[in-house]
């Protein structure tokens, strides 16, 4: 991204497991598609990119995540995102949530943003999606308040993408304690439905590919 070049927060995923005991297996709560517009699949994701001069890749290792972004030209990596799945307890459903821990753009990336977004949206889109196929509803992260000048920054710039905050953690509250130990610092947390993230761009992403 032009404007945030770098960002991150560091995460502690506790003790997380991809796999469940069968008993529970039931009570997962999966997303449900109830609406026609356009969601753009992985493979358009991932065709939309090369229009950018780049390509982008998922790995996955159980429930972590990484997505990277490499240059077509210099075959260079462009930036990365990287998180996890994990699994919450919300009364007697077993959620899963779509964990952003870190977007992390090179400097080198500021020249070749052709959007307001810039490659950022693109790699953050693709981890979404693989939210999405996980059968995540929600997606969460931190703008990281390392500064007042660039936590502003990421905070509208993901507000512009989509995501709205839900609690300031500040480290001057016993409700911040765990934040703390999930994200590693303080910030503004924000979460997003997933799905309206991808009808949101669906339409942008379909044309590109």
């Amino acid at each position: 991204m032009a404007l945030l070049p770098t960002f991150s927060s560091t995460s502690n995923p506790f003790s997380l497991k991809n796999s469940m005991k069968p008993q529970f297996q039931s009570l997962v709560s999966k997303p449900t598609v109830c609406s026609k517009e356009p969601i753009p699949s992985m493979s358009e994701l991932m065709a939309s990119s090369l229009n950018q001069n780049m390509k982008l890749h998922l790995k996955t290792l159980g429930p972590f995540f990484r997505v990277t972004a490499t240059s077509l030209a210099t075959q260079q990596e462009l930036g990365r995102a990287e998180g996890f799945i994990k699994l919450w307890f919300n009364e007697r459903i077993i959620e899963r949530i779509l964990h952003l821990d870190s977007i992390k753009m090179r400097r080198e990336t500021i020249g070749m943003e052709r959007s307001i977004f810039g490659l950022g949206l693109f790699v953050g889109a693709v981890a979404i999606r693989h939210g999405y196929d996980s059968g995540c509803r929600k997606a969460e992260l931190l703008s990281i308040n390392d500064s007042d000048y660039y936590h502003s920054k990421l905070v509208r710039f993901y507000t512009r993408m989509g995501f709205k905050p839900v609690h300031e953690v500040t480290g001057s509250s016993i409700g911040d304690v765990p934040h703390l130990l999930i994200w590693g610092g303080r910030g503004t947390r924000m979460d997003a439905n997933i799905e309206e993230l991808l009808i949101k761009w669906g339409t942008r992403f379909k044309a590109q590919s």
